[in-house]
């Protein structure tokens, strides 16, 4: 069957999978509810699964796996046919996705910046210094680092709600969190500043939301197009191009973001030494790109930070995560 008649036959049923937080389930069920309007008697349902990476809290994601330990379980479920589609936040799906999987659509990105969170303080030039600042992302602390030398930053794990309680409980002065999930729960009054990207790029696909499915799935890949929002994938695509040519991981502080201006692609990507001491920059713009123009635009940025030598930041942080070893816990506070 052809992908015309698929998308003219609706579904009978979809099984979305997505980790069980209270971030990633508002975002599946965001999937269930367009798919419930686009085919009204197909009977969706959500299969909520526990990830690797929602049970290590202790250590760094650098230390244990990195960000696909987020998606390895729901990959499976794919596999075997216990649901027909993952919802990924975006930021944390792989550059290279496993043999066998795709993208089958990426939705209308939300709010990509970065949130200052603190119950006490109006900003980050606002913290007194020996302040204790949070965040569960190389990119962020290298960030906070390079302009705030005097602030203590450590990391943050858990989910969106634990993230939060820390910081209640006076563990930290201030959080940094991705303003879309805080938007999407409604918890946007929790932000005291969003970050303007030139102080603090965002990581690739930041605020997009992906939904993975197999890649012979050619009628879900039918069902989803309606879902898909052009403009988001051509920028997050030209994103994710530069984090692939660099080896992005959670070992490196790599950012990349694009933004549309007149009708032109506009990237910025960043790699930096975790300490903040150097910061590679680069940017590129392209007018009116298709696919392969946007991924073209990403691998000229990403050409750019290797002249400067983001390579050797990449090779350096790679070998000392590996020296360091997966059981190495970092300091700061303990869940």
């Amino acid at each position: 069957m052809n992908s015309e008649t698929h998308s003219t036959t609706p579904p009978a049923s979809i099984t979305i999978a997505s980790r069980e937080s209270r971030l990633a389930m508002w975002q599946a069920e965001h999937v269930r509810c367009a798919l419930h309007k686009l085919y009204p008697s197909c009977d969706v349902k959500i299969l909520g699964m526990t990830t690797r990476g929602d049970q290590i809290l202790d250590r760094t994601l650098s230390k244990v796996g990195g960000k696909g330990l987020f998606v390895k379980e729901l990959e499976a479920a794919l596999a075997d046919g216990r649901a027909d589609l993952a919802v990924h936040s975006l930021k944390d799906v792989p550059m290279e996705l496993p043999e066998g999987f795709a993208l089958g659509a990426i939705l209308e990105r939300e709010d990509p910046r970065d949130a200052f969170v603190s119950p006490h303080y109006e900003s980050l030039e606002a913290l007194p210094a020996g302040s204790i600042v949070g965040t569960s992302s190389l990119r962020r602390e290298a960030m906070i680092r390079a302009r705030f030398p005097h602030l203590d930053v450590r990391p943050l794990r858990g989910n969106l709600d634990t993230r939060l309680g820390k910081l209640d409980r006076g563990e930290y002065a201030a959080i940094i969190l991705a303003a879309a999930g805080l938007k999407r729960l409604g918890l946007e009054a929790r932000i005291r500043a969003l970050l303007d990207p030139a102080d603090s790029l965002p990581a690739a696909g930041q605020g997009a939301l992906g939904i993975e499915i197999r890649a012979d799935r050619a009628d879900m890949a039918a069902w989803l197009a309606p879902l898909h929002d052009e403009a988001t994938a051509l920028a997050v695509e030209a994103e994710r191009a530069v984090s692939r040519a660099l080896g992005g991981s959670c070992e490196v502080p790599l950012a990349a973001h694009a933004v549309w201006r007149d009708g032109a692609l506009h990237l910025r990507g960043a790699v930096s030494m975790p300490d903040g001491r150097r910061v590679l920059r680069a940017e590129e713009t392209v007018r009116s790109p298709d696919l392969a123009g946007a991924l073209a635009l990403g691998k000229r940025v990403s050409a750019d930070l290797e002249a400067q030598g983001a390579i050797d930041i990449v090779n350096a942080l790679t070998t000392m995560s590996r020296t360091d070893g997966p059981n190495t816990a970092p300091s700061g506070p303990k869940s």
